[in-house]
């Protein structure tokens, strides 16, 4: 997290405050937290259901994702207060509102090929 006064803040906040585009990606930005959204798209899932099905995600970085998306109003996060454990993790009526973009960016990714051409470039 950057400090309030850095030139990269104010920065950001500018083009933020101005830009719902800018605000969107922000919001959403990073490599794991749409996978996360999508993923919980249709049900809440429990943590090691929701790990296994985002391949290469580390416990600490979706323990971190999880906690950025509660805290900004996307996810849920039920606990059950049992023991062993039991969390779950569910959209909020945000995180549900941002699905059909998600469909549209599938389908999108779907129709052109998008990961046969990002795959070629690897």
């Amino acid at each position: 997290m950057r400090k309030e006064t850095s030139t990269n803040f104010i920065n950001e906040q500018s083009i933020t405050d101005d830009c719902p585009i800018a605000a969107t990606i922000k919001a959403i930005g990073g490599r794991w937290k749409l996978m996360i959204v999508w993923n919980l798209r249709e049900q809440p899932l429990r943590y090691k259901v929701l790990q296994r099905s985002i391949p290469n995600i580390s416990e600490k970085m979706l323990t971190q994702q999880l906690g950025v998306l509660v805290e900004d109003g996307w996810v849920i996060k039920k606990d059950y207060g049992e023991i062993p454990p039991r969390t779950e993790y569910s959209l909020t009526e945000l995180g549900q509102s941002f699905i059909p973009i998600l469909n549209h960016i599938y389908t999108w990714g779907t129709e052109n090929s998008i990961t046969e051409k990002v795959n070629a470039k690897t």
